[in-house]
């Protein structure tokens, strides 16, 4: 991505306009703007071609074709490929770069927070005609994502939950059990953010459905958000769209229980398991 960003400035800065760019590499003005919004694979001689069109000097050219080669390796998420939808790939390459994850969550424990049995059980739930070896690894798939929490420098994760999903049962109560036991310890994580609107909050800006605000050390890269529906993802980047989820996540954070009340909120509906 923040290759297409750059291939875009160095078109504008060399007056080229789409048409130019397309022209020189014998295709049409809508691969040009794929290559640019990165929905595409980035091929080294159409890069190539493009940074002598653009002026680019040579030394430059070459360090840049080396971030292409580096960009195009696979990701370890490639392994899972048998589980994994075209769709949801994006959206693991991002949660693994992202410097803050700001996330709600209206009906389920965030991925990234989900316990083995709980990932189970619900997986279970979402894929009935799925085989035992098929939800292992879509088990698997979870469990590896969650072990950027753990790196020695981890993305600060913000996780804003309705009261409902700690309320929903998903798996047996050992297993609610063990979910709760478990946001608890994250909780107590420098790194880990978890609030819970009751339902005594009442009505809250976010009640449209889930979705997550990626931000990044990037510079070149600008906040995305990830809203999911049954069959795929929406991704946004545009300013004011992820300018106006922001403020929708800071406006819950308010009616949010308090972080500092979370454990005991949690340990309270502990005791109904």
């Amino acid at each position: 991505m923040v290759l297409g960003l750059r291939l875009r400035e160095l078109r504008e800065k060399a007056g080229c306009s789409f048409t130019d760019a397309a022209r020189a590499l014998s295709v049409n003005t809508t691969t040009v703007r794929r290559m640019e919004k990165a929905e595409v694979g980035l091929k080294p001689p159409y890069v190539e071609k493009l940074l002598r069109e653009y002026g680019v000097p040579d030394p430059e050219t070459e360090a840049f074709l080396a971030l292409v080669e580096e960009a195009n390796r696979p990701g370890w998420w490639h392994n899972f490929r048998d589980v994994l939808p075209a769709w949801f790939s994006l959206y693991v390459s991002l949660e693994g770069e992202a410097s803050l994850i700001r996330a709600y969550e209206p009906h389920c424990v965030p991925g990234l927070l989900q316990t083995d049995d709980y990932a189970r059980a619900l997986l279970r739930t979402g894929f009935p005609n799925a085989s035992e070896r098929e939800l292992d690894r879509r088990v698997a798939l979870r469990m590896e994502r969650q072990s950027l929490l753990e790196r020695p420098e981890p993305p600060k994760l913000w996780a804003v939950l309705d009261e409902q999903v700690l309320r929903r049962n998903v798996g047996d109560p050992e297993v609610m059990r063990g979910q709760i036991d478990s946001l608890v310890e994250a909780a107590a994580q420098p790194h880990v953010t978890l609030q819970i609107i009751p339902f005594s909050a009442g009505p809250h800006p976010g009640m449209f459905g889930p979705f997550q605000l990626f931000r990044f050390d990037i510079p070149e890269l600008p906040d995305i958000v990830y809203a999911e529906s049954l069959t795929g993802a929406v991704y946004l980047d545009e300013r004011p769209d992820t300018a106006a989820y922001l403020e929708v996540l800071d406006r819950m954070g308010t009616q949010a229980e308090p972080a500092q009340r979370t454990e005991a909120f949690l340990g309270e509906i502990r005791k109904e398991f």
